[in-house]
């Protein structure tokens, strides 16, 4: 199936069938600001993550005194998805449980992910609806990269991270093998709001937050261009680069749940933060990346 292409007068977005990936976001200059891959570091772009985020303790959950296996970020970010609809600026992709998906997640469900183009900025809802008998437990995000330096002659520790508002954020605390561990700690910001970025940062992989506010903008001083991406529902948005590398991007990403606690191989109807979604019901997330030309 071919990628999907959604322009207005200030932008182009490309988006994959598989996973409902973005593959380009450009504004009417050209500029490119998503990391376009490089198996050198990270060979995906933009990549959306259900019905798990995160590593399984030894790949497996359980479900109704089930063993279940599951992958790193569940099964949708290596799977294709069919266009439902599609129109200039917006294009909803679908996906229902299949033999394949009920072997590695037993719950019926209808997924959609949408996205519009309005100005500057790329809107994405998340649709979940459990089509099955039984209560469906899950969690849903977004795995975007932006590539650093988005403007010629910056550097990527020109870059930083500046929340909208100050707050007091909380790094979730993780293994060395990126389990939950327990053991959450501050995590104060420059002015209440501000990370500013080097690949030092992500020498012990990704930094997951909570208590943040919901929308951070990727900018420079020395620059005009960045990126503000707007999670108003996701409790958790995490930073990420290939740890202990020189990786030109930065990863920005919102989040409803947590990976599994170390050493517990979880049941997913018990693990506190995952959404639990009655049957015959729709769950609906949205966010946004907003780029700035």
């Amino acid at each position: 199936m071919k990628n999907q292409t959604n322009r207005n007068s200030e932008m182009q977005i490309v988006i994959s069938p598989l996973s409902a990936e973005l593959m380009s976001i450009q504004d009417n200059s050209g500029t490119e600001y998503l990391w376009q891959g490089d198996p050198n570091y990270w060979d995906r772009r933009a990549i959306n993550l259900f019905p798990y985020i995160g590593r399984l303790t030894n790949e497996s959950y359980y479900y109704d005194n089930k063993l279940y296996k599951m992958r790193i970020h569940g099964f949708l970010w290596e799977t294709e998805m069919m266009v439902e609809s599609a129109s200039e600026n917006s294009v909803c992709f679908f996906l229902s449980d299949n033999e394949i998906t009920r072997e590695i997640y037993p719950f019926p469900f209808n997924l959609r992910v949408k996205y519009n183009l309005s100005g500057y900025k790329t809107n994405i809802t998340y649709e979940v609806i459990n089509t099955g008998d039984k209560r469906m437990f899950f969690g849903i995000g977004g795995h975007p990269g932006f590539r650093l330096p988005i403007e010629s002659g910056l550097d990527f520790e020109d870059y930083y991270l500046e929340f909208n508002e100050k707050c007091d954020p909380v790094l979730v605390g993780m293994t060395d093998l990126c389990f939950l561990n327990g053991k959450d700690t501050e995590f104060p910001f420059q002015e209440g709001k501000i990370l500013p970025l080097c690949h030092e940062l992500f020498d012990n992989d990704a930094i997951i937050l909570r208590n943040t506010c919901r929308e951070v903008m990727l900018k420079s001083s020395k620059g005009r261009k960045g990126v503000t991406v707007s999670f108003p529902d996701m409790p958790y948005i995490g930073f990420w680069h290939n740890p202990k590398t020189d990786a030109p991007f930065v990863c920005i990403e919102p989040w409803t749940s947590l990976p599994s606690r170390d050493g517990i191989v979880e049941d997913i109807a018990t693990q506190p933060c995952l959404i639990g979604l009655q049957p015959g019901n729709c769950y609906a997330n949205s966010w946004s990346i907003e780029v700035h030309a």
